[in-house]
């Protein structure tokens, strides 16, 4: 950016320059072929009443001695003799002055100039000048060095300041972009400088006003989810309790196990909403899976669903915490047995993935989903079946941050199933 800004400048500069100093330059020239001329033209016209009054040998002695002290050529060719002061040919000129016509014309190295004068008894002399073209060039060289330097100059000087904006503004786009950097990385107490010039200093106000934003909205968000997580847990240590004191004991067990589980889900919520930043924790697919299939298993049983477990052996380490993933298998058994009649069998497989990872596959015998629910199913709050429809969403969303995805297929037999990429932990 800086340096397409100084190009920018620098072309635009220099076109004003030549659009100025060409013009000028040619002016300056003009204006010093005219004062040498004029100059010539007095030096002659000087010697017309000499020419018209005096005899020939004052005239020859006064052209001499103006020939002498001038910087010009001067030649006075009198009707009946050879030619006074500097050696001239007669040229076509001096034959017009003859009759009377003064004129001049640019000649070989120079100007000539010629005045007719009316001599004694009505006789006609000629006064001859000529500019060289040293003189009529006189000053025009340094004067274009002259203006040349004061082109040079505008141009650095308009590059410098140029410079200095262009820095300013490179700057303050940096420090823009370092701060929305800063802030995507989670640093939100990252500020940028309203202060910067123009539309930039609007865009930093604007990033600043939503870092705020963001910062108070995750303040609020942690704050609700402590208050939250402390009205769950008078209830569950109620519940746990309550589970403690039945007299089955595998019952009991159970009960136990599922309250411990909420409690832990509950605890791995607060942790999350105070620490926002990636926590790069691993977990073994394969031991997970197990463990939560053996739990449910005995509800399968309970309710004669038919379960087909195919869990490759570990490890099969995943990008994402053990209590997020048994979240998201227990979603999905969850869903089977709220949404397929007792009875209905299903299976759980989990294989590695060939670019690391596991996927898992929850495939059921039930009805299935209507036709065209397949995609809606996946957005948040969407069910068709009178759920709240978050179970699947939290399913895609920790799939999809440990590098996977989600997608629902339908069951050669009928029914559904669910296939779930789970990524690997980068190296």
């Amino acid at each position: 950016m800086r340096r397409r800004l100084l190009v920018l400048v620098a072309a635009t500069t220099t076109l004003v320059l030549v659009a100025f100093l060409v013009p000028l330059a040619l002016l300056v020239r003009g204006v010093a072929a005219d004062r040498a001329v004029q100059a010539a033209t007095v030096e002659a016209q000087s010697l017309t009443s000499l020419v018209a009054t005096t005899d020939r040998a004052l005239l020859a002695l006064a052209v001499e001695q103006v020939d002498a002290t001038s910087r010009f050529d001067v030649t006075v060719f009198l009707p009946d003799g050879d030619p006074l002061g500097a050696p001239a040919e007669r040229s076509p000129l001096v034959e017009l002055a003859e009759r009377g016509t003064s004129a001049s014309t640019d000649a070989s190295g120079g100007r000539e100039i010629v005045f007719a004068v009316d001599g004694p008894a009505g006789s006609v002399g000629v006064i001859r000048t000529f500019v060289p073209d040293d003189e009529l060039s006189r000053g025009v060289g340094r004067a274009w060095l002259l203006l040349a330097g004061l082109g040079v100059a505008l141009l650095l000087v308009s590059l410098v300041v140029a410079d200095r904006l262009a820095r300013r503004l490179v700057r303050s786009a940096t420090e823009l972009a370092a701060v929305s950097h800063r802030l995507g990385r989670g640093e939100l107490d990252a500020r940028a400088d309203p202060t910067a010039p123009g539309e930039l200093g609007v865009v930093a106000g604007a990033l600043n006003g939503l870092a705020r934003r963001i910062t108070d909205l995750l303040r609020e968000e942690r704050e609700t989810i402590a208050d939250l997580s402390h009205r769950v847990r008078t209830p569950l240590t109620t519940l746990r309790m309550e589970a403690d004191a039945v007299p089955d004991a595998d019952q009991s067990e159970r009960l136990v196990a599922g309250v411990d589980a909420v409690n832990r889900a509950v605890t791995e919520v607060i942790q999350q909403a105070r620490s926002r930043g990636p926590d790069g924790v691993a977990s073994d697919a394969a031991d997970v899976v197990r463990e939560r299939v053996a739990f449910w298993a005995v509800l399968a049983e309970d309710t004669d669903r038919a379960l087909t477990v195919a869990v490759a052996p570990g490890p099969l380490p995943v990008a994402l915490s053990r209590s997020d993933l048994e979240a998201c298998v227990d979603a999905l058994l969850g869903n089977v047995f709220a949404h397929t009649p007792n009875g209905t069998p299903f299976a759980v497989r989990l294989r590695p993935r060939p670019e690391g990872g596991a996927r898992l596959v929850i495939a059921d015998q039930g009805p299935g989903l209507p036709e065209g629910h397949t995609t809606g199913m996946l957005r948040r709050g969407v069910s068709g079946s009178g759920s709240s429809g978050l179970g699947l969403d939290i399913v895609r969303r920790t799939a999809e941050r440990s590098g996977g995805g989600l997608r629902l297929e339908r069951s050669p037999g009928g029914g559904l199933t669910v296939v779930v990429d789970l990524g690997a932990r980068p190296a």
